[in-house]
């Protein structure tokens, strides 16, 4: 095919097959339709029908985070860009290569007020590292290559608008690149900053390790350096799959979802190393004692904490390096210590599994630890923004081949399931849970046909507390009473059935080992609606005064308005999480 007959769709599809991708996330129409034309002549890449954008910049980022490489979707012209914003700023937000293509209406209509007439540069600024509308067939191509190698070496979104009469005009000749390159640069701090380092650790007989999701394939170096200096380890909740598994110095994890005994083993060390993590949360970082912060991003440096020594560099390859220096410690008092606060802690986590729950009101504490013990060993979880979040921090196991995904930075509610749509898509060879709220499957209902349509093996596991959860326990340690947090579900069992798949309801825990063991048995995708206790809600690590005060002006409050009974309830049911070992 000559120049003169080749259409710019044509173009942007063999570009992105050249780049890596294997799927377009999207909804046909108007100005996308070329584009879907030109895939469907294409033959080597993908259009995955969903019913709402979202779920396919959800989808796009679950693929990119799983598989390294570059996760596509698309939206047409108006309401499909402002669909996408919500999934694309939670990719963006996670470090996931993402390109999005906005397809717009016509150049000649640009600044009329045309009918879904939007303007995506100001839409997606601010989730993205490359935001450009394309006008000629000239422009394109450059336009293109600079959103995808943005995308892929900036780890981000990067998003190219394209008009829909663009989309059909013949390309033209330009002299940029038709590759793309991958950056695997190797930065590791000054021998100087590891000689300081490495003196103010073999300083100190209490060190503690704060570690997240920067330590992604860095496990061995992070147990070696625990060893050596007699280091208990704390991570956050995206950290947990690294450095969770085969760590006899684990402590667990701190934050809104953690325990007492990360949170202390931080607060009592004289230093604590993060590595890898710009823990959003600075209330639960220590106060009094020396940080020291080594990460890739040396603009995150320090904005969390008054920093001792930043270090701009790899985890692992930072290790390797620093390691060598250190002096192995002998006194292990400290780590003794903390790792039997840690039991502690953990004992008490076990009294919720081996109490089920009753009829209705299944604690989802156990649900979570029987999940975690019939997943595979390289199984992929989506989890939902709230409780869910609380039960599978505490209660899903680490090993060195399972994954997990969840809008951990956004906190959106409704990603678990469009997540695991593109986890079973990118990963087919895995199990993939997809550990839904009832708030969260209720915003993002529609694409379980989706789910149904392409035949995707997910296990759809719905916590159904008949309640927005967290937002109950914040507003109860604010000292409000929780008012409008009530859910009025659907038989989500039911509604599965009637997208074509398996449903089934569990409302008693004598249940929930039958309709495991029938999961493992379905080879399609099926949904279990389990009924959980309402009232389970996890306090966090560290309690505060003022929030002990909220918590008993808003059981007064529920008193007042006549709800004596769950006063009750939530007050027995959440005791436990509130005694501080």
């Amino acid at each position: 095919m000559d120049m003169a007959t080749k259409k710019v769709a044509k173009q942007l599809v063999e570009t992105l097959v050249n780049a890596g991708v294997k799927r377009i996330y999207a909804i046909t129409g108007d100005s996308l339709n070329e584009v879907n034309n030109a895939v469907r002549q294409n033959g080597n890449l993908e259009w995955i029908h969903v019913r709402h954008e979202e779920t396919g910049a959800y989808a796009a980022g679950a693929e990119a985070q799983l598989t390294g490489k570059l996760g596509c979707c698309a939206g047409s012209s108006g309401p499909g860009h402002v669909h996408l914003v919500n999934g694309l700023y939670d990719a963006h937000r996670s470090g996931a290569s993402v390109l999005a293509i906005a397809s717009t209406i016509p150049t000649s209509q640009f600044g009329t007020d045309y009918f879904q007439e939007t303007h995506p540069i100001h839409l997606f600024d601010g989730c993205s590292y490359y935001n450009e509308v394309a006008e000629t067939a000239q422009q394109f191509p450059r336009m293109l290559h600079s959103a995808i190698q943005n995308a892929i070496s900036r780890r981000g979104v990067g998003v190219i608008g394209l008009p829909g009469d663009l989309a059909a005009s013949p390309v033209a000749e330009v002299d940029s690149s038709e590759d793309n390159y991958r950056i695997e640069s190797q930065i590791v701090p000054s021998p100087e900053e590891l000689t300081e380092l490495a003196g103010l650790l073999n300083g100190s007989n209490k060190i503690t390790l704060f570690c997240g999701i920067g330590c992604e394939g860095a496990h061995t170096e992070v147990i070696e350096l625990a060893n050596i200096l007699k280091a208990p380890v704390a991570y956050t909740f995206r950290g947990k799959m690294e450095v969770e598994y085969d760590n006899p110095y684990k402590v667990g994890m701190t934050g809104l979802l953690g325990v007492p005994s990360g949170y202390i083993s931080m607060h009592e060390a004289e230093i604590l190393v993060m590595l890898g993590t710009d823990f959003p949360y600075s209330a639960f970082l220590p106060k009094n004692s020396k940080i020291v912060q080594i990460d890739i991003n040396a603009e995150r440096l320090g904005r969390r904490a008054k920093v001792t020594q930043g270090l701009c560099g790899d985890v692992k390859l930072t290790l390797q390096a620093l390691l060598p220096l250190l002096v192995k410690k002998t006194d292990d008092s400290f780590l003794h210590r903390q790792l039997k606060i840690y039991e502690k802690v953990c004992k008490a986590l076990s009294e919720y599994v081996l109490d089920k729950g009753s009829e209705g009101k299944i604690h989802p504490e156990y649900v979570m630890s029987e999940i975690s013990q019939w997943a595979t060993q390289d199984a992929i979880f989506t989890v939902d923004t709230g409780m869910t979040c609380v039960w599978a921090a505490r209660y899903l196991a680490a090993t060195a081949g399972r994954s997990m995904l969840g809008s951990f930075n956004h906190g959106s509610m409704a990603n678990a399931l469009p997540q695991s749509i593109g986890a079973a898509l990118a990963c087919s060879e895995r199990q993939v849970w997809a550990l839904c709220g009832d708030g969260g499957l209720s915003m993002c209902m529609g694409d379980l046909a989706t789910v149904a349509q392409y035949k995707l093996p997910i296990k759809i596991i719905v916590f159904n507390n008949r309640a927005l959860g967290m937002v109950k326990l914040e507003m109860e340690v604010a000292g409000l009473p929780d008012w409008q947090t009530d859910m009025y579900n659907p038989d989500f069992a039911m509604i599965a059935r009637a997208m074509g798949m398996r449903g089934l309801t569990v409302g008693h825990p004598d249940e929930m080992e039958v309709a495991l063991r029938e999961i493992s048995l379905t080879e399609g995708p099926i949904l279990v609606n389990v009924l959980t206790d309402p009232n389970a809600l996890a306090m966090p690590p560290k309690v505060e005064f003022e929030q002990m005060v909220g918590f008993t002006k808003s059981m007064s409050k529920l008193m007042i308005m006549g709800r004596s009974q769950e006063v009750i309830d939530t007050v027995e049911s959440n005791i436990k999480h509130i005694v501080i070992p």
